[in-house]
C-alpha cells in the first residue's frame, strides 16, 4: 500500500504537511470566493431554490380551475417564452462573472439600481416566508398527538364549527310536510323537498383552529393585538436552522440540500400512493387534470395570464437568487444543460405534487358528500385548512399530518437558503476580505436581524402583514426588473456580445443553435413580461385577507415598500451620470459600458476582448470603441482601459 507526499511529510515531522492537505482538499477553482464542492449539490441547491411551496399550494389549484389538463398547454408554452429565457441568462450572468445579483452589473453600470431592487425584493419577502416556515414548524409539533387537534370543533371552538353542512330543509311526511335539521334528516334516511333547503353558516374545525388557535388572529391589520409566543419561538427556531446551515455559506448549505431537496420528493410519492388508495382519490384526480379537461378555456386571456405568471415567479427568476447560486460554479460548467434540467425538474414537480394533492382531496370531498370543488383552495387556505382537514380524516393521521408539514418545512428552508446566500452574496462582493474572515458571523448577524424584523409578522395581525408585503413586494417590482434586465443585457450591453461570453465557458455553438434564444431574449421574453406588468397595474384591486378589506393606509404602506425597492434603479442611474464626466451624452455612453473589471473573475479565463492588450479603436471625444461589436456598450471609457 503506497503513501501519499503529505503522509510522508507528517511520518517526517514536516511543518509544512498541514498547508499540502489544505492544498490538495481544495478543490476551488476561484479560491478567494469559492465554488460549490460538487455538482450535484448545485443543481439540488437550484431545484431546492425553484421548487417551492407555490408548486405544492398554487400550481394544481390554478389546473383545476383553468380547465385540467387544458392548462398543462399554456403552463407549457410560457415556460418556453417567459420562464426558461429568462433562468438560462440568469445563470449565464452569474457564472461568467463570479458575481452576484448586484456587483454583476458591472456589466451596465446605469443598471446597478436594477440588482439593489432585486436584494430589497428578496429582502423583505425573506423577512415573511421565514413566517410561512414558521406556520409549518407550529402545525408539525401540533402533529405529534394521538389525535390532531383541529380534527373535531374542541373547546377553542364557536357555534359555526361544523364537520358537515348545517341548515333546514321541508320533508314529506305521510300527508304532511314539516321542516326538520338536516342532521335529523340524513340520521332518519329522509330526502329534503326540492329547493327546500336553508343552509346556515359554518366552520370546518381546521378553519377555526387556523384562526383562533394557530395565529389567534385580530380583526384588521389596524389592531396589531400580542405576540403569538408559540409562533415567535417556531419563527427563532426557522431562524436558527438556516443561520446554522449557512454558517460556512455554500460549503455547508450544500451539505443540507441533499436532504431538503430530496425529502419533499419522497413524501410526495408516500402522499399518492396513499392517496389514490383512498375512496374518491379517482373523483380528485379527474377533477385536477383527467376527463374534466376543458381545452376552450385556453381561449380566455386569464388562463395564459396566470399560466405565465405561475411559471415566471416558480422558477425564482429575478429575484437575484439564481445569479448568486450560479456565481460560485466553476467557469466551464454546462450551465446551458444546468438551466433546462432544473426548469424541468421544477414544472414536472408542480403537476406530480397536484397528484399527491388533489387525490386526498377527492377523499375528503368524498366523506363530506360534496363535490371536490367546493373543498378545493389555493395558499394559505389549501396548506393550512384543507389539507389538514382531509389528513384528519385518514386512519393514522397524526403520521400523515407529520409527513405533509415537515415536507412544507423542507420546501420552504430550500428556498430560504438561497433568499439569505443572495444577500450575503451580495455583502460579499462589496466587502469580499471582511465576509472571508466573518462569513458565519455575518450571517448569524443577518439572521438575528431579520428575526427581529419579522415579529410583527407573529403578531395577532401578523397574517395581514405576511399577505400585504406578499401582495405588493413579491409581483410588479420583480417584472420591472426582469425586463430591465433583458433590455440592459440584450439591447445596451449586446445580446450578441452576451452570447460570444456564453460561449467562452460552454464552448462554440452553430448559429442555429441561438435563433430561439435571441428571438426570445430580444422580443418576445420582455414584450410578454411588459404585457403581464400592465394587465397586472390595470387590474388592480385593493387586497383583502379572506372578507377583510385592508385600511386605506396599509394600501399605502403597501404603494410605499415596493416604491422603496424599485426608486434606487433611476436614483442610482442618475448617481452614476453624476460621478461621470463630459458631456450628457458622453456620460451616458460611459454609464452604459461595462467597467474595466467586468469579465470572468480569473485572468485564466479573460481571453479574446477581455484582455488587457486588446486592441482598440481611439477617437477624439475621450471614449473608445471596441472592436466587439454590441450597441451602446461598445463605448467605454479611456479611463477604463
Amino acid at each position: 500500500m503506497g503513501i501519499s507526499l503529505p503522509g510522508f511529510l507528517r511520518c517526517c515531522g514536516r511543518k509544512d504537511s498541514k498547508d499540502l492537505d489544505s492544498h490538495v482538499e481544495n478543490t476551488d477553482e476561484n479560491t478567494e470566493r469559492g465554488n460549490w464542492s460538487s455538482k450535484s449539490e448545485y443543481l439540488l441547491s437550484m431545484v431546492g431554490y425553484a421548487v417551492g411551496l407555490g408548486n405544492v399550494w398554487r400550481f394544481p389549484y390554478l389546473t383545476f380551475q383553468h380547465g385540467g389538463g387544458a392548462f398543462l398547454i399554456p403552463y407549457t408554452v410560457m415556460l418556453a417564452l417567459a420562464g426558461l429565457p429568462l433562468f438560462f441568462l440568469e445563470c449565464s450572468l452569474g457564472q461568467f462573472s463570479s458575481l452576484g445579483p448586484v456587483a454583476v452589473w458591472r456589466i451596465l453600470p446605469i443598471f446597478e439600481g436594477v440588482g439593489i431592487t432585486m436584494v430589497l425584493i428578496s429582502t423583505l419577502v425573506t423577512i415573511y416566508y421565514n413566517v410561512i416556515i414558521a406556520y409549518s414548524l407550529y402545525y408539525l409539533f401540533a402533529s405529534f398527538t394521538s389525535v390532531l387537534p383541529w380534527s373535531e370543533c374542541f373547546e377553542w371552538a364557536d357555534e359555526k364549527c361544523s364537520k358537515t353542512p348545517k341548515g333546514i330543509c321541508n320533508v314529506t311526511l305521510g300527508d304532511d310536510t314539516k321542516m326538520f335539521n338536516l342532521t335529523w334528516v340524513k340520521e332518519n334516511n329522509y330526502t329534503c323537498i326540492n329547493n327546500s333547503t336553508t343552509y346556515l353558516e359554518t366552520e370546518l374545525p381546521s378553519k377555526q383552529y387556523w384562526d383562533k388557535v394557530a395565529l389567534r388572529r385580530s380583526s384588521g391589520l389596524h389592531e396589531t393585538g400580542d405576540v403569538v409566543w408559540y409562533l415567535c419561538l417556531c419563527l427563532l427556531l426557522s431562524w436558527i436552522i438556516i443561520g446554522a446551515a449557512l454558517f460556512k455559506g455554500i460549503k455547508s448549505s450544500g451539505k443540507v440540500v441533499y436532504f431538503t431537496a430530496i425529502f419533499p420528493y419522497v413524501v410526495l410519492l408516500i402522499l399518492l400512493i396513499r392517496g389514490v388508495t383512498l375512496e374518491g382519490a379517482y373523483d380528485g384526480i379527474n377533477f385536477y387534470i383527467g376527463t374534466q379537461s376543458d381545452i376552450s378555456k385556453l381561449t380566455n386571456a386569464d388562463v395564459w395570464k396566470d399560466a405565465a405568471t405561475q411559471i415566471f415567479f416558480s422558477l425564482s427568476t429575478a429575484w437575484g437568487g439564481l445569479v448568486a447560486l450560479s456565481s460560485y460554479n466553476k467557469f466551464h460548467n454546462n450551465c446551458y444543460a444546468d438551466a433546462i434540467m432544473v426548469c424541468v425538474t421544477n414544472c414536472l414537480t408542480s403537476v406530480f405534487a397536484g397528484f399527491a394533492i388533489f387525490s386526498i382531496l377527492g377523499h375528503m370531498a368524498f366523506k363530506a358528500q360534496k363535490e371536490v370543488k367546493d373543498v378545493v383552495d389555493s395558499g394559505f387556505a389549501l396548506a393550512f385548512i384543507a389539507y389538514p382537514e382531509a389528513l384528519s380524516q385518514l386512519p393514522v393521521a397524526p403520521l400523515w399530518s407529520v409527513l405533509f408539514f415537515f415536507m412544507l418545512l423542507t420546501l420552504g428552508l430550500d428556498s430560504q437558503f438561497a433568499s439569505v446566500e443572495t444577500i450575503t452574496t451580495t455583502i460579499h462582493d462589496a466587502y469580499p476580505k471582511v465576509m472571508k474572515k466573518m462569513r458565519g458571523i455575518i450571517t448569524v448577524g443577518a439572521c438575528v436581524m431579520f428575526f427581529f424584523l419579522g415579529i410583527l409578522c407573529v403578531t395577532q395581525s401578523g397574517i395581514y402583514w405576511v399577505d400585504l408585503i406578499d401582495y405588493f413586494c413579491a409581483g410588479w417590482g420583480i417584472l420591472i426588473a426582469a425586463i430591465l434586465e433583458l433590455v440592459g443585457i440584450c439591447w445596451i450591453y449586446g445580446g450578441n456580445r452576451f452570447i460570444e461570453d456564453i460561449e467562452m465557458m460552454i464552448g462554440k455553438k452553430h448559429w442555429r443553435f441561438w435563433l430561439w434564444w435571441r428571438a426570445t431574449w430580444f422580443f418576445i421574453t420582455p414584450l410578454l413580461l411588459t404585457a403581464i406588468l400592465i394587465w397586472s397595474l390595470v387590474t388592480f384591486d385593493t387586497p383583502k385577507h379572506g372578507n377583510v378589506l385592508y385600511p386605506s393606509w396599509g394600501v399605502a404602506l403597501g404603494w410605499c415598500m415596493i416604491v422603496f425597492c424599485i426608486i434606487w434603479i433611476p436614483v442610482l442611474a442618475v448617481v452614476k451620470m453624476v460621478q461621470s464626466e463630459g458631456t450628457i451624452w458622453e456620460r451616458f455612453l460611459k454609464c452604459c459600458a461595462p467597467t474595466s473589471d467586468w469579465g470572468p473573475a480569473l485572468e485564466q479565463h479573460r481571453l479574446g476582448r477581455y484582455k488587457k492588450s486588446e486592441n482598440r479603436h481611439k477617437i477624439n471625444n475621450g471614449l473608445e470603441i471596441s472592436t466587439i461589436e454590441g450597441g451602446l456598450a461598445g463605448y467605454e471609457n479611456k479611463a477604463f482601459s
